[in-house]
C-alpha cells in the first residue's frame, strides 16, 4: 500500500487550470482499482491519494499520468507502509 503525498509547486490559480484533468486522472484510477481515498490537504497546499499496490515500479508509472505531475503543478513523495489495522465492511481486521 502506498500514500502519496502532493505538494503544489504552482499557485492555485494553476492547480485549478488543471484541476479537471486530475479529478479524470483519479477517477480513471478509481475505476480501475488502483485508489482507495484521495482529496485535498487542509490547508489547501496540495493532496493525498491513497493507492492500492504492492508494486513501487506501478505506483510510479500510475503518478506519472497524474496532469499534476506532467504539468509540474505539485511535487510527490511516496510512502509505502503495510497496514496492519484496517476497517472491512463488517469488522476491523488485525494482522
Amino acid at each position: 500500500m502506498f500514500i502519496a503525498i502532493l505538494t503544489y509547486k504552482k499557485p492555485l490559480e494553476e492547480v485549478d487550470r488543471f484541476l479537471q484533468a486530475h479529478r479524470d486522472y483519479l477517477a480513471e484510477h478509481y475505476a480501475a482499482g488502483d485508489f482507495i481515498a484521495s482529496g485535498p490537504q487542509t490547508p489547501r497546499v496540495g493532496g493525498v491519494i491513497m493507492i492500492k499496490s504492492d508494486n513501487r515500479a506501478l505506483v510510479d508509472s500510475i503518478i506519472a499520468q497524474d496532469p499534476f505531475n506532467i504539468n509540474g503543478i505539485a511535487d510527490y513523495r511516496i510512502v509505502e507502509f503495510t497496514p496492519t489495522m484496517f476497517v472491512s465492511e463488517e469488522l476491523i481486521w488485525k494482522n
